[in-house]
């Protein structure tokens, strides 16, 4: 959704200055791409002229962030993806109600950071197990767990049992906090590894949720790489030519760097695609507030430019090939 709406934003407003305020995903060639548009990336909000425009990337931000951006008269867009937004407001909410926050993630994560920043004397982070016995509870009656929405639905299921069996009457979040597509991507790498002599996963070093796809493969007994692009496969990993490659990405990898590592793998060795239905996924999202002020102000009707996340359509011309598209058995997906 945040790489949509950095192009909405270039798209309505050229010629005009736009900056980012932390790279807008963890992806280096999305990032890179935007600096050639020229975006200006910043890790800090003084660093943008007054009056100017600032996109929120999708991993959140702490309120005093949001709060010097208004102080300097600053356009704010805010692209935080709307599943982290509903782990911030699950933590002002718990707040307000006195529990202690337990967010479950990556302490210099900059989603965690954002998340943090809502309600900082409230929540500690829990990064593993052995982390539990140094926190400081002062009724455990009154605790709550949130978790960073990009971890491992297996890492965090660890941490949780270890914060449960620690504190019984821990609560949990109302619904569930990892997102849907980390989820779903995560479910089917377990599904479909096995049936596999590799996965490679499209994405870079620094997203959480591309790493994880690596590990969790690698848990299913297939070695996983991690490659932001066609240019990084290390060929010395293919056994034979009749090898079977999973071919996955991270949350944030542009869909044609996954095309051109299928084109370069069928221009090399041959085959066939099959594009597996373990999800659907085809999902709506609403343009966030400051980017359909924009829109109004040139006469755009905000529903007519919906961000609308679903599955590729994959081609011959970009892929190498044609897919056959399979559907992967319930049963499957749960083993």
């Amino acid at each position: 959704m945040a790489i949509d709406v950095v192009d909405q934003v270039l798209d309505l407003c050229p010629g005009q200055p736009v900056y980012v305020y932390h790279d807008i995903v963890h992806n280096t060639h999305v990032v890179s791409r935007f600096k050639g548009r020229g975006v200006r990336f910043v890790e800090d909000v003084d660093l943008v002229p007054d009056g100017a425009i600032v996109v929120f990337s999708a991993h959140g931000i702490p309120p005093r962030v949001r709060q010097r951006a208004r102080d300097r008269g600053l356009r704010v867009i805010d692209a935080t993806c709307p599943l982290v937004t509903k782990v911030h407001n699950e933590a002002i909410r718990y707040a307000r109600l006195g529990y202690q926050i337990l967010l479950v993630g990556h302490k210099d994560h900059q989603e965690v950071i954002g998340t943090s920043g809502e309600a900082p004397d409230a929540t500690q982070v829990v990064e593993t197990p052995e982390d539990i016995p140094d926190l400081h509870i002062d009724d455990p009656t009154k605790i709550v767990y949130l978790t960073q929405t990009t971890l491992s639905t297996d890492d965090a299921a660890i941490i949780i049992d270890a914060l449960k069996n620690a504190f019984p009457g821990i609560k949990a979040p109302p619904s569930e906090d990892i997102c849907y597509a980390t989820t779903n991507r995560q479910h089917a790498v377990r599904a479909l590894a096995p049936m596999c002599d590799l996965t490679l996963v499209v994405g870079s070093t620094n997203s959480s949720n591309s790493k994880r796809l690596t590990e969790i493969s690698a848990t299913a007994g297939t070695p996983g790489k991690l490659i932001d692009d066609a240019s990084h496969i290390d060929h010395a990993w293919f056994a034979s030519s009749d090898d079977t490659v999973l071919i996955t990405a991270g949350a944030s990898a542009p869909e044609d760097l996954v095309a051109d590592v299928c084109r370069t793998l069928l221009e090399r060795y041959g085959g066939e695609i099959r594009s597996c239905d373990v999800f659907e996924e085809n999902v709506y999202f609403a343009p966030p507030v400051g980017l359909k002020q924009i829109m109004r102000d040139q006469g755009i009707d905000p529903k007519s430019r919906m961000i609308r996340v679903t599955k590729p359509d994959v081609t011959e011309a970009k892929y190498g090939a044609v897919a056959l598209t399979i559907s992967v058995p319930a049963d499957t997906q749960s083993s």
